[in-house]
């Protein structure tokens, strides 16, 4: 994996950039922070996968009012944004904050139905956290797992959300992790809350986004 992937996946939620650049610099680190994960799967069923490839926007699981609930801070826009790496649909909403340190990154993958393939977002999560169940021996090392170890804690099991969920630590918080059916999304919150604090907020955002999903 080249080094500047490797750097954008430690940014994680709570970055600070120079106010000129803040902007770009969140978007962009967050973007690759979640992109940088190789995603894949073996296909979940017919109607699985038929329900995998209706396109939604990230931006339509999680209110502005919400994400204002959750952060304390006024939000002025919820930006979507949407890509396709050729295999997965990648559609993000960037709740942009007043003080926009603490702007909140939606992410959600899922099948792109304009690329039929085998592969999914189920699969990828196989391979990202299957090592950490003792469902897999390999994937870890395939997806440069090993180096992301070295670097902080080990990816943590979280209870109660979508059918499994995973926290992210890195040196800015972390980004919280869920699976449902054959997609998931990624969550980062800016801010200067300590790590167990952008935990338990992304839980509630989570469980809004998850209701409509």
């Amino acid at each position: 994996m080249p080094s500047d992937r490797q750097a954008t996946l430690d940014f994680g939620s709570g970055v600070v950039c120079a106010p000129s650049l803040a902007e770009s610099c969140f978007v962009r680190c967050l973007l690759f922070a979640f992109l940088c994960l190789s995603l894949g799967v073996i296909s979940s069923g017919c109607t699985k996968r038929r329900d995998a490839t209706i396109a939604r926007d990230a931006c339509s699981l999680v209110s502005k009012e919400e994400v204002e609930s959750v952060q304390q801070a006024s939000v002025n826009d919820a930006k979507s944004s949407e890509r396709s790496d050729g295999t997965f649909r990648i559609s993000q909403c960037l709740y942009a904050a007043a003080e926009f340190s603490k702007s909140v990154n939606l992410a959600l993958i899922q099948v792109d139905p304009n690329q039929p393939s085998k592969r999914t977002p189920k699969d990828f999560w196989e391979e990202k956290f299957g090592a950490y169940e003792g469902r897999s021996s390999d994937s870890s090392t395939s997806l440069g797992m090993t180096e992301e170890s070295e670097k902080g804690p080990p990816p943590k099991k979280i209870t109660g959300l979508g059918d499994e969920a995973f926290w992210v630590s890195n040196r800015f918080g972390g980004i919280l992790y869920i699976l449902k059916g054959n997609a998931f999304i990624s969550i980062g919150i800016g801010g200067t809350d300590g790590e167990e604090a952008k935990l338990e907020k992304s839980k509630v955002l989570a469980q809004k986004a998850l209701q409509r999903l």
